[in-house]
């Protein structure tokens, strides 16, 4: 249903595309209404989700007191996801950080701004996930301890004396590679390991978010949120869930601000006000590219992190052994909380302090940075100013 609404509102969207003035004799004739009449096409051309992955556009970075050329690199392509290299054209050896990204209906590139940064002093990695309706059936699942099994493939491309930093729901699974490496004494054993705003134990502060989880069977999300691909994608009969449910849930606990955000882009646009509409633009171009998970990731998701707990509890099993965080006792552990996060709250992420209960106090941080929502942990100028010289500190210690 959802891509037959989208397919039938296809054809207005690129009428209004067609339909903007954009300098032509017909704006000189209508003065000052012009603009206002292409804000008008302009929003009404943006009525879309898309479902292919924006380019991260990391040209260039600073390191040190000059600019170097960034190349994207593909370090090992995997089914559901890729590792991503952010090679940087330097001499001088910096610290290797895998950056996981979450798969929860948007694609890595919504890190962009995660990833800009890191890059000032880091050899930087990410997890690219794919998109699920474009993953042939023949690949396979793809569940919880797939996604650990792809961190612990992905920090063995690092190699050893690496570090890890995970942002939102992947915290728990980064938490339970490093536990399982820790465990086997594996030699790529991440040096650090950065937990953001991710739910380690949901039943502290529970949020809205949460208790949708904990309202329902899982069977209800099995009925309801479930569907299966279209024929006409790669990953036909696969049973998803789909990118823009995730998205509309999203933004239904702050429908108010997006409403007001697209009240402002039409106010530039009609005044001509370029570089402001551009900010907006670019957000919601990335925030409105969604990517739909695979079934079994979604549930298990639900079911073992979220209603069940089983990691906080200490009954989490990967591969039919128990994992024991308590095992990790040389990776040292941040954890970076929002005091205005209204989908992971307070308490949810330094969860991972107890649990790592074997690390020395010397090898334990926590950062709580009080003005900041859940994007702005790792986005944005508090991110930026704030939060990544904890994050650069903690991992130059460990070097």
């Amino acid at each position: 249903m959802y891509q037959f609404q989208d397919d039938m509102i296809a054809p207005m969207r690129r009428l209004a595309r067609g339909a903007k003035l954009d300098g032509s004799p017909f704006a000189q004739f209508l003065h000052g209404a012009a603009r206002p009449y292409d804000a008008v096409m302009e929003m009404i051309s943006r009525f879309r989700l898309t479902h292919e992955r924006p380019d991260f556009c990391i040209r260039r970075v600073p390191v040190g007191n000059r600019e170097v050329a960034v190349t994207e690199e593909v370090a090992l392509d995997l089914p559901y996801g890729r590792l991503l290299h952010f090679a940087k054209d330097i001499e001088t050896p910096q610290p290797k950080v895998l950056i996981v990204a979450p798969l929860s209906g948007h694609f890595a590139t919504l890190l962009r701004g995660t990833v800009e940064v890191m890059l000032r002093d880091h050899d930087v990695y990410i997890t690219d996930w794919v998109n699920a309706r474009d993953v042939p059936v023949a690949a396979g699942p793809f569940g919880v301890e797939d996604y650990v099994e792809y961190l612990i493939r992905f920090l063995e491309v690092l190699g050893p004396a690496n570090n890890i930093l995970a942002v939102c729901q992947p915290c728990v699974q980064a938490l339970i590679a490093v536990s399982v490496m820790s465990q086997q004494a594996h030699p790529c054993t991440p040096r650090t390991m950065t937990l953001m705003a991710g739910p380690i134990d949901v039943r502290e502060s529970p949020t809205e978010v949460n208790d949708l989880a904990f309202d329902n069977e899982l069977g209800w999300f099995e009925r309801n949120v479930i569907a299966t691909v279209p024929n006409r994608f790669p990953g036909r009969g696969r049973r998803v869930y789909p990118g823009f449910v995730q998205l509309i849930s999203f933004m239904m606990m702050n429908m108010d601000r997006h409403q007001s955000q697209h009240q402002k882009l039409y106010r530039h646009l009609a005044r001509g006000e370029t570089a402001e509409a551009e900010r907006i633009i670019e957000f919601y171009d990335e925030y409105f590219a969604v990517l739909d998970l695979t079934a079994e990731f979604y549930l298990e998701t639900i079911d073992r992190i979220f209603q069940k707990a089983e990691l906080a509890k200490g009954e989490f099993t990967y591969r039919g052994d128990p994992v024991d965080p308590a095992a990790i006792r040389k990776t040292a552990l941040l954890t970076v909380e929002g005091g205005r996060d209204d989908i992971c709250a307070l308490g949810q992420t330094t969860a991972a302090h107890d649990l790592c209960a074997s690390l020395r106090p010397h090898l334990k941080r926590h950062h709580l940075q009080a003005n900041v929502g859940h994007y702005g942990v790792f986005n944005g100028k508090r991110w930026e100013r704030e939060i990544y010289p904890v994050v650069r500190n903690m991992i130059l210690a460990m070097e």
